[in-house]
């Protein structure tokens, strides 16, 4: 029963665009929750004091800007790692 409940949470907090890997939003929000452990303020006020929830709200909602370095920018090239 806890299985089924966590899947429900994972599922509402991930977000379920085509355009979005749930792979790279995890990856993004750890390393956020990292910055927000390292004392860096959060982007929204928010009502839990676990950095891992506030990370996950915050890229859900699109604060926290990354670049992704295996696509290709408009000129075709690949952004430099």
């Amino acid at each position: 029963m806890a299985d089924t409940n966590f899947k429900q949470t994972a599922q509402n907090v991930i977000p379920d665009d085509p355009e979005a890997s749930a792979y790279r939003f995890i990856i993004v929000a750890a390393k956020r929750a990292r910055q927000l452990q390292g004392g860096q303020r959060s982007l929204l006020p928010s009502t839990s004091k676990k950095p891992t929830v506030a990370a996950m709200e915050e890229v859900r909602r699109g604060l926290v800007e990354y670049v992704d370095l295996t696509r290709e920018t408009p000129d075709g090239t690949v952004p430099p790692k």
